[in-house]
């Protein structure tokens, strides 16, 4: 499908496609609004994304022996897979999904550039939080390279015409890390799917989440040992057999569920228990689209998702007794499901790509002025 008459033609550009999560389905919708745009990645596994993102045209790195299963270590090349592309052109603008190096795509001249922002580059900015993701023994190797990546990266959002955050916490970040200011545009969330259906939700407490460090299913496992009510975890990683040998008998786990089963859960839960700090965080998201309120961390993502008192409730710290007051709060008290589940429209993924063909085309327009 190519670009209506009169409509900007795009391309857009996003890190790697090498599994379908929350940033991936941003560039679905990115596609969605623009059709017929190219998707540039830098390394891409066909089998693992939708047909859509599987038509994407990947890098030299593609190449490399087990690159898509290592594509974290690849980081320290990605800056020159990207400048080995040669310049786009032949459109009017290029949307870049970026939380590394996207936003280093080249561009021809008088091609504007959307940056929309999932949070500038963690490992060069915070890389303390994020040094578990590199082998031990890489690990000092990479804090040191990742001063010249910070002087890169704040390099690169030159080549921006307008940043787009995903949150007011990341256009916080975009404004420290590269002094710019950056619109926010919540992103896509399927609330024609993700839908309450009146149930009153008076069932167990609800965690939903990959089992790594960041996401603190610790701390839920932990304040649920000794409280009455239930907990059940939904999802897998590397720290599961450590949960599991922690958790009290209140808590049961499962693996990953599909769509239809995860929307059941979130209808007739209690609450979802979310204490992570996110970028922006799907997951809360997808919930309240349920109507099922959130209890989550007054930093981070939660801030824009969650109204305390109203659609769940904001900690002010990560710590077991806080939660747990939390916790017992939401068992006691009942909020109203039906004004969740509306004020989750504004996460709609219908608006979120009317916002961004607003956006290209005002970018668009500043450009050729």
């Amino acid at each position: 499908m190519q670009p209506q008459a009169g409509e900007a033609r795009v391309a857009i550009a996003h890190e790697w496609l090498v599994r379908y999560a929350g940033s991936e389905r941003v560039v679905e919708q990115l596609l969605a609004a623009f059709p017929g745009s190219p998707l540039l990645t830098t390394l891409l596994r066909p089998d693992a994304v939708p047909p859509a993102l599987a038509a994407a045209e990947p890098s030299l790195l593609q190449r490399l022996p087990g690159a898509t299963r290592h594509h974290e270590w690849l980081l320290p090349l990605m800056p020159l897979a990207w400048r080995r592309r040669a310049p786009l052109d032949g459109i009017d603008a290029v949307i870049s999904s970026s939380h590394a190096c996207a936003k280093a795509v080249r561009l021809a001249p008088g091609v504007a550039h959307v940056c929309y922002c999932h949070t500038p580059m963690r490992y060069a900015w915070d890389f303390a939080a994020e040094a578990g993701r590199f082998p031990a023994l890489l690990r000092p190797v990479a804090a040191a390279g990742m001063t010249w990546f910070r002087r890169w990266d704040r390099a690169t959002a030159a080549s921006v015409t307008r940043f787009v955050a995903n949150s007011t916490a990341v256009a916080g970040r975009i404004r420290r890390s590269y002094g710019r200011d950056a619109e926010v545009v919540f992103p896509p969330v399927r609330t024609d799917f993700f839908t309450p259906d009146g149930a009153a939700g008076g069932g167990d407490f609800l965690y939903v989440g990959r089992l790594v460090a960041y996401k603190r299913a610790d701390l839920v496992v932990e304040a649920f040992a000794g409280l009455p009510e239930r907990l059940l975890v939904v999802g897998d990683g590397p720290m599961r057999a450590s949960l599991e040998e922690r958790a009290t008998g209140n808590v049961a786990f499962l693996r990953e569920v599909d769509d239809v089963e995860l929307r059941r859960l979130y209808r007739t839960s209690r609450a979802l228990v979310y204490p992570a700090e996110e970028d922006f965080g799907i997951v809360m998201a997808e919930a309240q689209a349920c109507g099922l309120p959130v209890i989550g961390a007054a930093r981070g993502g939660a801030v824009d998702v969650v109204e305390h008192e109203r659609s769940g409730w904001l900690l002010q710290r990560q710590d077991v007794a806080e939660l747990r007051r939390a916790i017992r709060r939401a068992a006691a008290e009942d909020l109203d499901r039906a004004a969740i589940a509306a004020d989750a429209q504004r996460f709609a993924a219908d608006r979120f790509r009317r916002e961004l063909r607003r956006i290209v085309r005002e970018v668009v327009e500043s450009v050729a002025a």
